[in-house]
């Protein structure tokens, strides 16, 4: 971009590009995905109107389209949080650029002429390409406006042979990556988790829990239940509270026993218990206020009682803002296997407030750590690059670096999630290194080892498991496991039976037809889901992966 005008934050994304790009498609998928309003410039117009635009340039010539075109586009652009696809022409107005630069980020869809040619040439709603030579009015017109597009952008997407949903994968990535800086240290980022209606903000910053006014928006009456643990409560329950009563809002708590090992139905039902008693009504919120055990047994209380109530997420540990605070998985343990009781129930709000992570003991942010790397691993290849540049600044607790890696982990779980709500597809993914994990909580005892120093292990394990298969090479195997040593986390699984490791994957929830499905790496940056692994290979990296006596 070459003005140096200062953007206001106004959430828009504008969409440029020659007709025959695919804005209109791209932006009624961009839209949902992002939880955004979607309007298409020459559908308003028509809308306005009442006839066509074909109509209006036989009428008023194209002169007179671009009047209309312009005070649509400069009112449109007062709006906040909207997806807009502009006409081809529209960025040869300086001032129609103007006012797309300062109030949204502007994405120029671009696309080779033979494309443009072969989706355009039997539309004969085109008022410009009604010539005796269509092709080569289009190559002229797009001689003309490419400058405009390319000086306009904020971001370039080559559309190329791609499939729409491969597209917009790349352009929210793009998207997020031009939005979330590391310099934009103290400022509070926003992101969303596009699932149309039920579609709901994170909200990522210093000082959070403090500010009332992010969290009343979305409360359906001034009463909630703040859910929380006996370690959490002395460090900020006091300050939520305040924050809340302080507007005026009711607040009822519950303080429940610390760590995995409570993460059952007997710890469920005292959350159930102090609902019942205050007389809870289904337009109270439940508060998640802690890491991931509490906002999982919270989101599962606020599933099923009453049948749904709404619930908000307030994460306190690096793992649970980065992962289980996002996505609507909620769910409690059972002896026999862990997560196995729940459901998908998705949060009104995340708020993650970096400035907890102060109190969070080493060994804890180290585990977060494991499902950062994560997210590197499964898709995102030049994420994974800056952590080998930056973890010594995590391990630091450098709020620049966290806030970044929690915004960027975040936005790739929203658009997985975006993707694939349920866990048909793509989310399973997000499961790198889960199926070995389990096995090791399980085995040990649900609290013996963190969560994320299993799932470290366990993605060691599957690289193990990816270089036998004859995907991942030894190079990359050997970064793999160096990232996770430089973060301190477990790079072996505990000692345990082999027949006991395979007996508990068995339990896992990704097992089909009695066959364990892992999610492998075809490389780093690209992870795929693999349920025809020979046995031997999966015994051979138990005993090369494990302490083994």
């Amino acid at each position: 971009m070459t003005s140096k005008e200062k953007k206001s934050s106004t959430g828009n994304i504008v969409l440029i590009g020659m007709m025959g790009s695919g804005k209109t498609t791209v932006g009624r998928l961009l839209a949902k995905q992002l939880g955004k309003a979607f309007i298409d410039s020459d559908e308003e117009i028509q809308r306005r109107t009442g006839v066509t635009i074909q109509h209006i340039f036989d009428v008023e010539g194209e002169a007179g389209f671009r009047q209309r075109e312009s005070a649509v586009i400069h009112e449109l652009m007062m709006l906040q949080n909207i997806v807009l696809a502009t006409g081809g022409g529209a960025v040869m107005d300086p001032e129609n650029r103007q006012v797309m630069r300062r109030n949204g980020t502007v994405v120029y869809l671009k696309s080779n002429i033979h494309d443009l040619w072969q989706r355009t040439r039997h539309d004969k709603s085109r008022p410009l390409l009604q010539t005796e030579d269509p092709r080569a009015k289009l190559q002229d017109l797009f001689n003309k406006r490419n400058p405009m597009y390319t000086e306009t952008a904020d971001l370039i997407i080559h559309t190329g042979k791609q499939s729409v949903q491969v597209l917009l994968s790349s352009l929210i990535r793009k998207l997020g990556e031009s939005e979330i800086s590391p310099h934009q240290l103290n400022d509070m980022q926003t992101l969303n988790v596009g699932l149309a209606d039920r579609s709901y903000p994170i909200q990522i910053g210093n000082g959070l829990i403090d500010r009332s006014e992010l969290i009343l928006p979305f409360l359906k009456q001034k009463r909630v239940a703040i859910i929380t643990n006996t370690t959490i409560a002395p460090l900020y329950l006091a300050r939520l509270q305040s924050a809340l009563e302080n507007a005026m809002v009711k607040v009822i708590t519950v303080i429940l026993p610390d760590g995995e090992k409570y993460k059952n139905s007997e710890t469920l039902n005292l959350i159930y218990d102090a609902l019942l008693q205050n007389r809870c009504e289904r337009t109270t919120t439940l508060l998640a206020l802690g890491g991931g055990v509490i906002g999982d047994i919270t989101g599962y209380a606020a599933a099923t009682y009453l049948r749904g109530v709404p619930f908000i997420q307030i994460p306190t540990t690096l793992l649970s803002q980065v992962d289980s605070s996002v996505g609507g998985k909620t769910g409690i343990n059972h002896p026999l296997g862990k997560n196995m009781i729940g459901a998908f129930y998705q949060p009104k709000l995340v708020l993650a407030d970096i400035e907890t992570l102060n109190t969070l003991p080493d060994d804890e942010l180290r585990a977060g750590i494991a499902e950062v790397i994560k997210y590197g691993l499964i898709r995102d290849y030049p994420f994974f690059e800056w952590l080998e540049s930056n973890i010594d600044k995590l391990i630091a607790r450098n709020d620049e670096a966290l806030q970044y890696a929690i915004a960027r982990s975040c936005l790739n779980k929203s658009e997985v999630v975006g993707n694939d709500e349920r866990e048909s597809g793509e989310r399973a993914l997000l499961n790198l290194g889960h199926t070995f994990g389990h096995a090791i909580e399980n085995g040990l005892g649900y609290g013996a080892w963190l969560h994320g120093e299993a799932v470290a292990a366990g993605t060691i394990m599957a690289a193990d498991l990816s270089c036998r298969l004859g995907w991942l090479n030894e190079g990359e195997f050997v970064r793999i496991r160096k990232l996770f040593e430089r973060a301190g986390l477990p790079i072996r699984g505990p000692s345990m039976d082999i027949e006991r490791y395979l007996d508990l994957m068995g339990l896992d929830k990704k097992v089909q037809d009695g066959k364990i499905r892992f999610v492998l790496l075809k490389q780093i940056g690209n992870a795929v889901m693999y349920g025809d692994t020979p046995a031997e290979l999966v015994k051979a990296t138990l005993e090369s992966c494990s302490d083994r006596h």
